[in-house]
């Protein structure tokens, strides 16, 4: 170690270096970001594709959660489609919710088990596994619990219900207080009250009239929840954290809506293949033309900020008139792999996207190439892999640096084996040698020369046995 050490003598120490361990990192923030060089961020957009089979014409609130062995899909039904808020009231309204169930092997073909939990003529299927909860069935928003040790019967929790509205206070004394209900279950279909009281008050929601998502966080060790909340007459986002599902800390706004925007939706979750990075996927409301709706793209480490690299937005509302209905576009909670190479995003009215792994945002390079340097950094691994994309005519090569933007020997550009081609997973070479272990715990910066080229992810990883592999330069 101590000849891997002369070359950044007098370099950034370790604690001014980002430390990314063996993390996989995607650039949906500027954390690495440290130069560009006629090099851009770019947003991908998402793919529309075929409809799920059967299309699940669900509520503006669904869930999609991913088992070992199954996809679950969650989302609100109406007795009669017929009683609303406006004409029959808010009692016959709630009273006439319910939440429906569907299972998938891929996420893209549907069945609707019949459950036998609650019968009723609008549902033959017997899908139905909540009714007669009041306001809960509106947003009831399930999650997988990943929490070490967390009993078995509450593998899965859920929050769900609304606050009331100051002309609704008669209704309030009637059917008690208002705010996000706890659920439990073993299995995500028999569930069950974890008290009769909200765990988050409906003082705090303002009111909660939106989907309120709660999950596990492996990063931050506790539970998170993004709820709903009116941030200076604006529908924005606020958060809250607890140990136990009950307790909640004091909630802290989300400062994120621009001048005069309404954010619907919070959609936020942990991205499954690097779950300290959560995305979001909120419905900004367009009030004043006709309720319209599109779906945006943003990024949060947890804490108090999102991160909001793109103010445009991800998912439009489309050719087709029923995308620019009244609030007709809203993404389900769940961003899963549906095939070896992609992942799905659901919309309303059983809309699938897709997009690659990973392949939310990239730094991309035009043919007449580009360079891209991160800021100082430290790592854990042997190999550096990465998720890239290159024209027939484009290619990339990766230059280890140390601290002050020196060459590492036997890591320069011009030993980097030329880089083309598209694969998710690359292990980078120099001169057939992928082994960089000796560097693990320097602060180094990496140099990517690109053209026609983008990528979307990297990572150092522990590869055993795979030290100094030589692979083929090309694609």
């Amino acid at each position: 170690m101590a000849g891997a050490l002369s070359w950044v003598e007098g370099a950034v120490g370790a604690e001014d270096a980002v430390a990314i361990g063996s993390r996989r990192e995607l650039f949906v923030d500027r954390l690495l970001v440290g130069e560009l060089k006629n090099t851009v961020l770019k947003l991908h957009e998402p793919q529309l594709m075929p409809p799920v089979s059967q299309p699940r014409p669900h509520g503006n609130y669904a869930t999609v959660l991913r088992a070992p062995d199954k996809f679950q899909f969650y989302y609100r039904g109406d007795k009669d489609p017929q009683v609303t808020w406006k004409t029959q009231g808010i009692e016959a309204y709630h009273d006439g919710e319910v939440t429906l169930y569907a299972e998938s092997v891929d996420g893209i073909h549907w069945t609707l088990p019949k459950l036998g939990l609650h019968e009723h003529s609008a549902f033959p299927a017997g899908n139905i596994i909540l009714m007669n909860e009041f306001m809960v069935n509106h947003n009831f928003t399930p999650f997988i619990d990943t929490r070490p040790g967390v009993p078995a019967e509450q593998k899965y929790k859920a929050l769900g219900g609304l606050a009331y509205q100051t002309h609704q206070q008669a209704v309030r004394e009637k059917r008690g207080p208002g705010g996000l209900k706890a659920f439990v279950s073993p299995d995500g279909i028999h569930w069950k009250k974890l008290r009769d009281e909200p765990v988050i008050p409906e003082a705090w929601g303002k009111y909660f009239d939106s989907q309120n998502y709660a999950f596990w966080s492996e990063a931050e060790q506790c539970y998170v929840c993004y709820f709903r909340r009116f941030i200076g007459g604006l529908r924005g986002i606020a958060r809250t954290t607890s140990q136990d599902f009950i307790h909640w800390t004091p909630f802290v706004e989300m400062k994120v809506n621009l001048p005069g925007e309404h954010l619907y939706t919070a959609c936020t979750q942990p991205y499954f293949r690097a779950p300290h990075l959560y995305l979001a996927l909120p419905t900004r409301f367009m009030e004043k033309r006709g309720a319209a709706t599109d779906i945006l793209f943003m990024s949060t480490r947890g804490g108090e900020v999102y991160d909001r690299l793109f103010t445009q937005s991800l998912i439009r509302p489309g050719l087709s008139k029923e995308g620019w209905a009244n609030r007709a576009n809203y993404a389900a909670i769940g961003i899963h792999q549906t095939g070896d190479t992609e992942l799905s995003l659901f919309l309303t009215q059983g809309r699938r996207y897709t997009l690659r792994l990973d392949g939310f945002v990239s730094v991309n390079a035009p043919l007449e190439g580009g360079e891209f340097i991160t800021k100082p950094l430290t790592f854990d691994g042997n190999e550096l892999t990465i998720n890239y994309a290159t024209s027939a005519a484009g290619q990339m090569q990766v230059e280890i640096q140390d601290a002050q933007g020196r060459p590492v020997p036997g890591f320069s550009l011009d030993a980097c084996d030329p880089i083309y081609g598209d694969h998710l997973d690359r292990v980078v070479t120099w001169k057939k040698e992928s082994d960089v272990a000796k560097l693990k715990g320097s602060v180094i910066k990496l140099r990517f020369v690109m053209s026609d080229a983008d990528l979307f992810a990297l990572k150092f990883q522990d590869t055993p046995g795979s030290s100094n592999t030589a692979l083929k330069s090309g694609g």
